[in-house]
Order: C-alpha cells, then structure tokens, then sequence
C-alpha cells in the first residue's frame, strides 16, 4: 500500500522581532522571567500590518518545494491549517494556489486551529494513499494571530506569534513514510478559548467590536494536564498500533505553547525531554504552524536521520488534537 513521505520542508518568520523586554516596559512588570521559565519563549515574529496570512505561507512553501525538487506547477493538493485566514471566505489556500501560481493543485483550507497542520498531514496521507494521481501534495500549518491580540490581557498577549512551516508530501518509494494517526476531540471544551467573533454565532456589531470580541479570547480554562495526560495516551496508541516502545521513537514535535507540557508529557513516557524539538524560544507560539515549523528547523540543523521514527502531536481549541507517527525519509 501506498504511503506518503515527507520530500521537502520550509519555514518563514515575519521580519518584525519582539523581544520580551517590549512586554516588560509595556505592562510595567516583569514579563520576562516568567516567558523564559515556564513558556521557553525568548522572542516571537510579528507580520507587517500590509502581510496577511497567505504572505507568510508562500515563503515557506517556495522553500519547501525547492528543497523537494518540484516547481509549483507539479503541485496536486494545496491544504492550509490554519484558524487565522486571510478571510472567512474563500479559502486562504485559494490566495497561496494564485500566489504561488499552482495552476494544476485543487485547494482547501482545515481549521482544526493548533491540531490543524497535524490533521492536515493525516488528510494529506489518505489522499496520496488512495489516489495514485496525488504526487506532490503541499501541506502547511500558518498563524498570524498578532492581528487578533487582545492587548488588555497581558498573560496572554506575550505568548502568541506570526509563521508558517510547509511540507511536500511525496508517495513513499524507499521508507515506510506515515505510519499511523490518530485524531481526538473534546467538544466540551469549544466555548473555552478562540476567536469567537466573525462567524454566525456572533457576527461583527458595533457592540461585539466595542467589547472586543472579534479578538483571542480565553475565556475558560482548559484544565492544564490536558496535554501532559493526553499526548503520552495519543502516543500509546500509536506504538501498539505500529508495534514500537516509546524508546524507539527518535523525534517529537510537539504543539509549543507550554514547555512545562511538554516536559510532562515525555516524562509520562519515561523519555528523556531532548527528545523533542522546539522553536518557541525564537519564534513564540505559531499555533498551527509551530509543528512544521521545527521540523524544518530541525532539517536545518540536520538532526534527522533516514530511518529516525517521528511523532507529531497537535493539540488546539475545541478542544483538538491529531497525533501521527512517521519513518523519516531521504529529503529532496
């Protein structure tokens, strides 16, 4: 049966750094401590106020399709994850299909919002496994939250960031590319944190901007376990399902929100916490596009290897999440 690999992989970042010394001076308190202690954030990228989503996607993408050996031409499927688009309609990946000049790829969006690149790969995969026609297919997490910043709220606020990370799905010829996935979902939770503003629920008024409701808003908390409780069962699953330990896997890349997430979590797996990559110190909290994101940084620095076994896990409002389990493959 077929599967799909990853060929090629790219990130962009926004030119516009913020330190956390800007949260410091702005609320007057000692931000920083507390970014680089519990969160691992450092610094994070914000878009141009004339950038939109689609313009940090066509970057990552060019890089991604160059590092592949294909042109965008040869692109089949386009899907965008991603929960900050550059309208509610049509689709963002409409914009990057146009952008990037993909005149033969047909096109969608998936808001899963964080679990969405996660998901995207895990749809991605099934198309390429039951359609031999679906050669190249470009699957890319992006954010541009910085647009949706509510700045009254200062623990929040300093946390989120503008990027896009993109992949190129080959069929597998050499590795046994995805291996397995699994997605889950708690609806109970949908009403807890999000933009809740803009859709049918709750369409743009005056008043809704007044009270600014068209902006991120957390207005529940998710228990704070969730991840470190539910990422070790996602892997689980995975492991018996492709009969692996824990101790086989070689690579995590994880939703980089909560650096103290995922040290619990690898520590209810009984692994070491190298074992995942992370780009939050750099690039803040991408939501979608963080997974891609370090797994192109990653590439980068060379640290995977033909044959490493990697989990992604995605976890996003909704509550949401998509798991994945993968032999890397020879890039390019």
């Amino acid at each position: 049966m077929r599967t799909a690999t990853i060929k090629g992989t790219g990130l962009y970042a926004p030119a516009k750094v913020v330190t956390n010394d800007y949260f410091d001076e702005l609320y007057g308190r000692d931000m920083s401590t507390f970014l680089v202690e519990k969160r691992n954030i450092k610094e994070r990228h914000y878009m141009a106020d004339n950038q939109a989503t689609s313009d940090l996607i066509v970057p990552a993408a060019q890089k991604a399709m160059e590092q592949a050996g294909i042109t965008a031409s040869d692109l089949d499927l386009i899907i965008v994850a991603t929960d900050t688009p550059d309208y509610l309609s049509p689709s963002t990946a409409a914009v990057v299909q146009y952008k990037l000049g993909a005149k033969n790829a047909g096109c969608f969006d998936l808001n899963s919002a964080c679990a969405g690149f996660v998901s995207a790969m895990d749809v991605a995969n099934k198309y390429i496994v039951t359609e031999q026609h679906y050669k190249n297919v470009l699957v890319v997490g992006a954010y541009g939250m910085s647009k949706y910043i509510n700045w009254d709220d200062y623990k929040i606020s300093s946390l989120f960031a503008d990027g896009a990370g993109a992949v190129v799905l080959q069929p597998s010829s050499d590795t046994k590319g995805i291996m397995a996935s699994e997605l889950f979902a708690d609806g109970q939770y949908h009403d807890y944190m999000g933009v809740y503003g803009g859709g049918t629920f709750r369409p743009i008024t005056h008043e809704v901007l007044e009270n600014k409701g068209h902006l991120l808003d957390f207005a529940k908390k998710i228990p704070i376990e969730t991840n470190g409780r539910e990422w070790p069962r996602l892997t689980n699953i995975l492991l018996d399902r492709i009969q692996k330990k824990a101790s086989d896997i070689d690579h995590f890349f994880l939703t980089q929100i909560n650096i103290g997430s995922i040290h619990e979590a690898l520590d209810n797996l009984g692994l070491p916490h190298e074992k995942s990559h992370n780009v939050m110190d750099r690039y803040g909290y991408t939501g979608s596009a963080c997974i891609p994101m370090a797994i192109a940084d990653a590439v980068e620095q060379n640290k995977l290897n033909k044959g490493d076994l990697v989990f992604m896990l995605g976890s996003g409002g909704g509550l949401s999440m998509a798991a994945l389990a993968m032999e890397w493959g020879g890039l390019g």
